[in-house]
């Protein structure tokens, strides 16, 4: 039972530190344009947003079970941890700040949120998915609370990293566990 509740709060923290990401940039794309094309770019951005991170969970938790996998999951986790450290801890995030959007059209402001929800939602799904190990349901738990925090409550979030940094550090030293993990437990068996 300790080892799900550790699971539980690894999940939690990783979700609170890499969800926010997809809803700012929903958010900073919709905000280029009229008021009444405002509301269906996000709906739009978040319903791909939830449909790509279903799917991406569900072959991540796949693919996690292969031998050889977890480690370079585990050394994809190892650099994300250091672009996070870079971004988030010491707050050099100028990526984000720089976005061009390309305003001419409906459907390439929902490209642009798609394409970066791709990039984006692949660090949160490898992270909960590493987390959860083979307790689906707090890998389910982990995909409805990365939705529900993209969908609710990235500004917030935002602000709560930007003024309290050990959250951040949580989130991070978190990502950190789990990515030892994969990699030990791909190591332990080659050994």
């Amino acid at each position: 039972m300790t080892e799900q509740v550790i699971i539980f709060f690894q999940i939690v923290f990783i979700d609170l530190v890499l969800a926010g990401d997809n809803a700012i940039i929903i958010g900073m794309v919709a905000s280029q344009f009229p008021v009444e094309q405002r509301k269906k770019i996000i709906i739009f951005g978040i319903g791909a947003a939830v449909v790509l991170r279903i799917l991406f969970t569900l072959i991540t938790a796949y693919l996690l079970q292969i031998t050889g996998l977890r480690l370079i999951g585990g050394i994809l986790l190892l650099y994300i941890c250091y672009k996070l450290y870079v971004d988030v801890i010491k707050n050099n995030s100028e990526e984000k700040k720089d976005l061009k959007v390309d305003n001419s059209s409906f459907i390439k402001a929902i490209t642009t949120v798609i394409i970066a929800d791709v990039t984006m939602s692949l660090d949160n799904v490898l992270g909960v998915a590493g987390a959860a190990k083979d307790h689906y349901y707090l890998l389910i738990f982990g995909l409805v609370l990365s939705i529900a925090l993209m969908a609710t409550a990235a500004t917030l979030i935002s602000k709560w990293i930007k003024t309290h940094k050990w959250i951040g550090w949580v989130g991070l030293i978190a990502i950190l566990i789990v990515a030892i993990d994969l990699i030990y437990t791909d190591i332990k068996l080659f050994i």
